[in-house]
């Protein structure tokens, strides 16, 4: 049994409308909760926000998701469902892989298919190395994910569980470059199964081989693209949240939270006081810490994963052998998470990720245009540039970014961008995320499972964390999670607020009205 907030729960304010706060907020409703989610931009999405310009509706934050029961998990909690609010396409293939040599890898998720793209790729061998690479990935997944993803931890001993011993039988304590290498020689295609752990923050020969889990969920159980953008998804979740009785109040930056004791009793914006039960955080830890007024002592600081720069394109043409998401080694791999994790350089030789969700959804950019999102990983700021170096270094590391896409086969694209954004470290550093990073905490072992910031906060008993800084960790499906737990510490299992038991609270639509 895991702890979860003792006293009166009736009334919960969730502050941040992102992916987390607003499973967090379905769940709480769900649970019988009355629920406010105060939210500082003009609408739902957080990370996962929306910019527009010149007819290009660019989607801010994540452009892969993986998962998609996750989130029908927090519609299905108030009766709805994900399926019924967002159309849902199956991306075939999930990525495509270029690589320095010229040579392309189509990723697909059906085993058959890619069981003989990889036979065209790199022999009869290597496919049958990829079919007991599959087989294992299940088996991780399967003894992962219900005891140490979808789970709540008081305490490493919470580990102790016959899945832990099956766990290691499965190898997931040795190094994920290790392990990936038994099934695979092709360099390439390990490359292929094992970049997920640069989001995660840790070099692939560093990073444990639980870590494959992620490439289970991208390469396995398939990757999805929202009509609308990935930005469908938050607006969908605020609009059940609305329908089911939360309040959502959007344009109210929370400035403070008032306490009695070791409670939270009330949360204070930049225009109300909103009285409380019990209160629940998605800002990233600093902040979310700050608020509460006191944070978790650790043996050693946390460390941040790498940062990011983003390049949002809007283009008056496109190149046809570009995927909906195509990954782009360069030909180092080593040094590359070597300058990220370690010396702090911008990548000498970058692999990047370029999402062209036109590809699927045209609409988002105007007739005969294309939109084309450019994410090359850079140290945070804690290792690398800072955010005041990041104002002299963008317009540099914009024109090095596009030559370099150049020479990758994009020919002419700086002469085909008509609207374009830029994002950097800095961006992310002014919007609260620590170390310039929008992917938190890494996952070393220090950080991760019962040993990663706990979403419950000693010395305040009401208060719940959710957000990819706590448990589980980083990505669309474990941030989704996290608000599941976070309501799960609130509800607890079946737990009835004080108040009669409500499927639907009745509470009053934000005066701003419901999320388109």
């Amino acid at each position: 049994m895991t702890r979860t907030v003792p006293g009166r729960t009736d009334h919960v304010v969730v502050v941040g409308a992102g992916l987390s706060g607003l499973a967090a907020a379905l769940h709480l409703l769900g649970a019988g909760r009355r629920v406010t989610v105060v939210e500082r931009d003009a609408s739902p999405g957080g990370r996962a926000g929306r910019l527009v310009r010149g007819g290009y509706h660019i989607d801010t934050g994540p452009t892969v998701l993986t998962m998609p029961h996750l989130a029908d998990e927090a519609f299905a909690a108030v009766g709805d469902s994900l399926h019924a609010r967002v159309d849902l396409v199956p991306l075939h293939p999930a990525y495509r892989a270029r690589f320095a040599d010229g040579s392309t890898l189509d990723v697909h998720t059906g085993a058959e298919a890619m069981e003989a793209e990889i036979e065209r790729f790199a022999g009869a061998h290597e496919a049958a190395g990829y079919r007991r690479l599959r087989v294992w990935l299940e088996k991780l997944y399967q003894v992962q994910m219900r005891r140490f993803i979808d789970a709540n931890f008081d305490s490493p001993l919470h580990l102790l569980h016959p899945d832990l011993a099956r766990l290691a039988a499965l190898g997931g304590f040795g190094r994920l470059d290790a392990r990936i290498g038994r099934f695979l020689h092709d360099e390439r295609l390990r490359r292929v199964f094992s970049f997920q752990s640069l989001y995660a923050g840790v070099a692939p020969e560093r990073a444990l081989a639980a870590y494959a889990v992620i490439a289970y969920m991208d390469t396995v159980a398939g990757v999805h693209f929202p009509r609308g953008g990935m930005h469908a998804l938050p607006r969908a979740m605020a609009d059940a949240a609305a329908e089911a009785g939360a309040e959502l109040r959007f344009e109210e930056t929370v400035t403070r939270l008032e306490r009695s004791g070791d409670r939270v009793t009330a949360v204070v914006t930049d225009t109300d006081r909103i009285a409380c039960d019990a209160v629940v955080l998605t800002p990233d830890l600093p902040v979310a810490y700050r608020l509460l007024g006191r944070a978790p002592r650790r043996p050693a600081a946390l460390r941040f994963s790498p940062s990011a720069v983003i390049l949002h394109a809007g283009t008056d043409r496109t190149w046809p052998w570009l995927g909906h998401h195509t990954i782009s080694f360069g030909r180092e791999w080593r040094r590359t998470f070597a300058e990220l994790t370690e010396t702090g350089r911008l990548m000498s030789d970058p692999s990047l990720l370029i999402t062209r969700p036109t590809t699927t959804d045209p609409s988002l950019a105007p007739p005969g245009r294309h939109l084309h999102y450019i994410l090359a990983p850079c140290p945070n700021t804690a290792l690398g540039p800072s955010a005041a170096d990041w104002g002299d270094l963008a317009p540099g590391y914009r024109a090095g970014l596009l030559s370099e896409l150049e020479r990758r086969g994009l020919d002419g694209i700086a002469s085909a961008v008509e609207e374009q954004c830029l994002i950097t470290p800095a961006d992310w550093q002014a919007q609260g995320h620590a170390a310039g990073s929008p992917f938190s905490a890494a996952h070393t072992f220090a950080q991760t499972g019962p040993f990663r910031p706990r979403n419950l906060v000693r010395g305040t008993a009401n208060a719940v964390l959710a957000g990819c800084g706590t448990t589980p960790g980083v990505g669309v499906p474990t941030v989704l999670l996290s608000g599941k737990l976070a309501a799960a510490r609130i509800s607890g299992a079946g737990k009835p607020p004080a108040t009669a038991a409500r499927t639907r609270p009745a509470a009053p639509n934000s005066r701003e009205g419901r999320p388109a």
